[in-house]
């Protein structure tokens, strides 16, 4: 397994120490820009669909503190509920609650007695079910002390809001994996109600085994199931196929698996919905050469192949090889080189209300490196830029109720997304 400096696709020495890797990984910081890959001219994204696009030029990025003192802090999202309350990840096992900034005393919900934490494992995805405030069930992604993931669904406490039944946990669906790296981890509802995971490729460093492009198997996929939550019941216990799932009706024992949505990921370590379009945004954790950023129109039908490992990015892998007929491959919108990162961080399609210069733009960043970027379309192809250059270990980026944007630093803040200009 070759060595390297970031996490999340590459090793998680410096992860499970918490080293401050946003100031110490000696990256070129007069770097070339990202490079930007346009698709074609049928996916654009919709971006004047609330309000009036943004203008990316008079973006000034800045991050306000919300709330610190977390350890290895993962993920923040909301519950959708309308309560305004944030719920913070941490790697260890634990969510908590924030209410006005504040964190409530007694955690959400304690699993750290079930988590495996060496190396990428732990609690690594959160989601709450579209009628959260109806019927109070919300997923999760662990890893089991095994190191099998696991996707469960819990309910919260019915005498307190802030509190979640810890003895309600339904497991859904468990994965094992063959190595402690490589485990994904996100957990997103689509707009048809539908829960999307994210799997990496089962670790080590390569895909040694292959998964990427197995159609045998869930790791190096993006999957998405039945639990319920789309309006009628699961077609099938404990969760069921979409019928609009690519190859939720196999013709042949050759087609791939029925929970799979996309083939060729190696660590699609957060993605998200443009909660406006529904277009889907996935940012996939490069190996050694590029990190990359693939974007999905809500009207796709799925089946897409990413192309990992015979690509990283756009490029060969491994570097120099032929990877032969890439035709059957969709290649990614945004590819960076490693003078401007080294673990890309998905992010989100901004559709608040307090900084319309930011409307429609997709900000997303990168873990060693710090940086956050903004892009929109721009005529026929894409328009991207630098937004901010900061000392954080970009983790993740998260949603409120209200469409606002976070960012979750991994040395245990949480910040809220701004924009500076007057």
């Amino acid at each position: 397994m070759e060595q390297r400096t970031a996490v999340l696709g590459l090793t998680l020495t410096a992860l499970v120490a918490g080293v401050m890797l946003g100031t110490t990984t000696g990256c070129n910081r007069s770097s070339d820009p990202v490079v930007v890959e346009p698709p074609p001219s049928q996916e654009h994204p919709t971006i004047g669909a609330q309000g009036e696009p943004g203008d990316l030029d008079s973006v000034m990025l800045a991050l306000e503190p919300v709330a610190t003192g977390f350890d290895q802090p993962l993920y923040v999202t909301s519950a959708g509920d309308g309560s305004g309350r944030l719920f913070v990840v941490e790697k260890g096992g634990w969510i908590h609650v924030l209410r006005d900034g504040e964190r409530v005393a007694v955690p959400f919900l304690d699993l750290s007695a079930s988590v495996s934490t060496d190396s990428e494992r732990g609690l690594l995805g959160l989601a709450f079910s579209p009628e959260y405030k109806e019927n109070g069930r919300f997923y999760i992604n662990y890893t089991d002390r095994s190191g099998t993931t696991v996707i469960s669904r819990f309910s919260v406490s019915p005498a307190d809001p802030d509190v979640a039944d810890g003895g309600s946990e339904q497991v859904l669906l468990r994965i094992e994996q063959p190595y402690a790296n490589h485990n994904g981890g996100h957990l997103a509802f689509d707009p048809d109600g539908y829960l999307m995971i994210g799997m990496g490729d089962g670790g080590s460093g390569g895909d040694p085994q292959g998964h990427g492009q197995d159609p045998y198997s869930l790791l190096g996929k993006m999957l998405r199931i039945d639990v319920g939550e789309s309006g009628v019941p699961a077609r099938g216990e404990p969760y069921g196929i979409p019928e609009g799932n690519p190859w939720a009706e196999p013709e042949s024992d050759e087609d791939p698996l029925p929970e799979i949505w996309a083939l060729g990921m190696r660590n699609p370590w957060r993605f998200s919905f443009d909660r406006t379009t529904g277009d889907l945004w996935i940012g996939d954790v490069g190996q050694s050469e590029r990190e990359e950023i693939d974007f999905e129109p809500a009207d796709s039908g799925g089946g897409r192949n990413y192309g990992w490992n015979v690509l990283e990015g756009a490029q060969p892998y491994p570097p120099g090889s032929d990877p032969g007929d890439t035709s059957g491959f969709t290649m990614p919108v945004i590819e960076y080189d490693r003078a401007a990162g080294k673990s890309v961080t998905g992010g989100y399609v901004y559709r608040g209300s307090a900084y319309p210069n930011l409307n429609g733009v997709y900000l997303y960043g990168d873990f060693v490196s710090g940086r956050i970027w903004g892009m929109a379309p721009d005529g026929d192809g894409w328009r991207n830029r630098l937004l901010a250059e900061t000392a954080r270990a970009v983790v993740s980026f998260g949603e409120d109720d209200a469409g606002e944007l976070y960012v979750v630093d991994f040395n245990g803040e949480v910040l809220r997304v701004t924009d500076s200009q007057p």
